[in-house]
């Protein structure tokens, strides 16, 4: 007579070790607790495994195989540093904009164990936070004031709510926008308590559609820059210097949201950038918000800047105080500000500006040294190259404008693109490469310098 099934999976459930016992096994440098909450979760994926027929010869010894396994995973830092293959030097999936290892030593240095955060050094009295960045927003963006919160989507809630709250303010329709996958303007202009007025039509808006929206109740004008889409052909879009005379003429603000700003000159380096913040200014707009990690090059944040009336309105907000930044984030954003010398004449340390420029011909050159130090049989098994390649800048900045750059391509007629990738983005330094044209890519645009001897390592090591 045969054995009964569920009698076995007992009897094997039965010889699964405790928690316990698994725990005396190991020498932790981890919370205890959070050991044991991914011990359970692998002790229940082998409880339902035996449950649903698998057999399995030594329990005890299987067990403690994944455990192992896995350990080697949650037993270190999720966060980690990775080689950025991808091209796109603002990747929003590996942090935005890329910060050098100077300004991070930097920033933690002058913060340790403490800093004058929040203390006046020349009076020794209780100071502001937004002291240490204001005079440098103030020239270089040549606005009155600034402000900066935890990002820019705060920073547009804020400027609604604090400027509009139960009243309305005057978008066109074509400048409703959504950017990721929850900052949708309208839905934002509701929950900051304001009333969305819709002016024109999704691809034309005329002077005439603002000014005939406009009514006692009208708090601003918003005019949202459309940085993540471009809408061509039959399209007309007011020149915000209009919009200036506009709300002057009816005294209300004109609020810009530009999602991307730059206070570097992109186009004198031949680059498709955006126009810089301080033109902006110049046309007359009241206030404006701006990303403080894409174009500028820092760390997460939201910018603020304009006339004083308005930040001081937005300053005494209960709510900004749910989204100002850290003492870490404001010195990061300080030495950032530091590097821009001049428009045209940014400092090295500033990393992603420093990789929007460079050429090439100089890609070129670290494509041929990767090459150089690979493996000769790596180079001939995967028909190893490097390719002019066209990248993004990324997080929605300049969609429809292309970066030239150099990539490197690899080619295993025995192996999947895919498993390549899953090779790279597993080594021991994470690389995450790119699958096109049946080739797997690692384009080195957003590549820093002292990175290369790592991804040749890499390259060496999983081919």
């Amino acid at each position: 007579m045969s054995s009964n099934p569920k009698n076995n999976a007992r009897e094997v459930l039965r010889s699964i070790p405790s928690v316990d016992e698994i725990l005396n096994e190991f020498h932790l440098d981890i919370p205890i607790n959070f050991f044991k909450l991914h011990v359970n979760r692998i002790l229940s994926n082998i409880r339902k495994d035996i449950l649903d027929g698998k057999k399995i010869k030594n329990i005890r010894e299987y067990t403690m195989n994944k455990i192992n396994k896995e350990y080697n995973v949650f037993s270190k830092n999720s966060l980690r540093s990775v080689i950025n293959g991808t091209g796109i030097i603002l990747h929003t999936g590996l942090g935005r904009a890329p910060i050098s290892k100077e300004i991070l030593i930097d920033g933690i240095e002058k913060n340790y164990p403490y800093s004058n955060l929040e203390i006046d050094i020349n009076s020794g009295k209780r100071g502001d936070r937004n002291s240490h960045l204001n005079e440098l927003f103030q020239a270089l963006c040549n606005c009155e004031s600034s402000l900066m919160v935890n990002n820019n989507a705060s920073a547009v809630f804020l400027m609604l709510n604090a400027i509009c709250e139960k009243k309305e303010v005057i978008i066109s329709r074509g400048q409703q926008v959504e950017i990721g996958g929850s900052f949708r303007i309208p839905d934002i202009i509701l929950k900051s308590q304001c009333k969305m007025v819709e002016v024109g039509t999704t691809n034309k808006t005329h002077l005439k559609d603002y000014e005939d929206a406009i009514t006692s109740d009208t708090a601003a004008i918003l005019y949202v820059h459309t940085s993540n889409y471009k809408v061509i052909g039959f399209t007309n879009e007011i020149d915000i210097s209009k919009l200036t005379f506009l709300a002057k003429k009816h005294s209300i603000p004109l609020m810009i949201d530009l999602g991307s700003g730059s206070l570097a000159d992109f186009k004198s380096f031949g680059l498709p950038m955006e126009k810089m913040v301080e033109k902006y200014i110049e046309y007359g707009a009241d206030i404006i918000t701006f990303s403080g990690d894409k174009l500028l090059g820092g760390p997460q944040a939201g910018i603020i800047i304009g006339k004083n009336i308005y930040i001081d309105r937005i300053k005494s907000n209960p709510i900004y105080r749910t989204s100002r930044c850290d003492k870490l984030r404001i010195s990061l954003m300080e030495t950032i500000l530091r590097t821009y010398y001049t428009s045209k004449k940014i400092g090295d340390t500033n990393l992603s500006i420093k990789l929007f420029l460079r050429s090439q011909n100089e890609l070129i050159d670290i494509a041929k040294n990767i090459i150089s130090k690979t493996s000769k049989t790596i180079i001939k098994s995967y028909n190893v190259k490097y390719i002019e390649s066209n990248v993004e800048a990324g997080s929605g900045s300049l969609p429809t404008e292309k970066i030239p750059s150099i990539s490197m391509t690899f080619d295993n007629k025995n192996i999947k693109c895919s498993d390549l990738y899953q090779r790279f983005i597993h080594s021991s330094i994470p690389v995450i490469g790119y699958v096109n044209n049946d080739l797997f890519h690692i384009d080195l645009k957003a590549i820093p310098d002292d990175q290369i001897s790592d991804l040749i390592h890499v390259i060496n090591k999983v081919l």
